[in-house]
């Protein structure tokens, strides 16, 4: 979909910093939106040898010799002063950090998120993650004006994504990026063009029936393993590559990747988190209500690989 010249093609300012954000931004650019500024986080040191490393964003657009903004405080009065100076038209954001209202309410038409989650569901910073880990079947992307609460402006669009029944965080954000960035651009025509309407979000007493995206920490990733099977393989996929789930083994921190449930199996006499193995093709963990197999694991100090080459160069304790 390419922006129709007769129309008005706005400035525009695009905010984002992982790879999620390149897809939308490349869609803009690839349509031939007026991109005159990218706003993405500061270089910052990683890997053994703390080398700078840039932002997905940045690596992108300094590729397309994009107009590249990095500020360290975005309330920053000289960053603020040079934002205005480009005079956008519409700000568009994408997996960015919250914006003070300085800078959300500046362009005349508006600052524009796009969300990974039919919102209002799944606010928050892990929507993706927590619609995997909560047994959703169906996801998807909006759009919305930003204001002040964090995911809660008036939405734009929006569109459905389902879920398969193994389906990991990892497989579902590259396939919602892609989504994403074709609504997004979708959005700016019809922005540009005037005839998109936006349409509030519920009001506050409708609040008891969402269900939220917070920020993942380490407790939450950590398998309790007296949950269902089901349960626990909505964790794993949930987190899988990214945070990655993980338990004990003999001990050792052990991150699960992946798993799959084992049909008809019953666990009933067995101490939830225990395990049996043949030693050779199988390694499963008793849940509260049955065996979760693993498929792919990553003990502390290993490699990431398979079950079965894991069984091979792996000495257990006591058995």
């Amino acid at each position: 979909m390419i922006l129709n010249e007769r129309k008005m093609n706005p400035k525009i300012i695009f905010m984002g910093t992982p790879e999620f954000a390149v897809a939308s931004l490349d869609k803009l650019v690839e349509a031939g939106c007026n991109i005159v500024g990218v706003i993405t986080a500061p270089d910052k040191p990683a890997g053994r040898g703390m080398q700078l490393q840039q932002s997905a964003v940045k690596k992108y657009a300094s590729e397309k010799g994009l107009n590249i903004l990095q500020p360290e405080k975005l309330k920053n009065p000289e960053f603020i002063e040079e934002l205005r100076s480009l005079q956008a038209d519409l700000q568009v954001v994408v997996a960015f950090r919250m914006l003070p209202e300085i800078i959300w309410n500046m362009p005349p038409m508006g600052t524009i998120n796009l969300h990974g989650s039919l919102l209002p569901q799944y606010r928050g910073a892990a929507p993706i993650n927590w619609a995997i880990i909560n047994g959703e079947k169906e996801t998807g992307v909006t759009t919305f004006k930003l204001q002040q609460e964090i995911d809660t402006g008036n939405i734009l669009l929006s569109e459905k994504i389902p879920i398969g029944a193994d389906e990991t965080a990892g497989e579902l954000h590259d396939k919602m990026k892609i989504i994403g960035a074709e609504l997004l651009l979708k959005t700016v025509q019809g922005i540009a063009e005037g005839n998109l309407k936006d349409i509030p979000q519920p009001s506050s007493k409708d609040q008891a029936e969402l269900k939220h995206a917070p920020k993942i920490f380490t407790e939450t990733c950590h398998i309790d393993w007296n949950k269902t099977a089901n349960e626990v393989h909505d964790l794993i996929r949930g987190l899988s590559p990214y945070p990655t789930a993980f338990t004990e083994l003999d001990g050792k921190k052990m991150k699960v990747f992946k798993a799959s449930r084992q049909d008809g199996s019953k666990a009933s006499d067995a101490l939830p988190g225990s395990y049996q193995t043949d030693k050779k093709t199988y390694l499963q963990f008793a849940c509260g209500d049955g065996y979760l197999s693993i498929l792919e694991l990553q003990l502390e100090g290993k490699k990431k690989m398979g079950v079965e080459e894991f069984l091979r160069g792996y000495r257990f304790q006591g058995i």
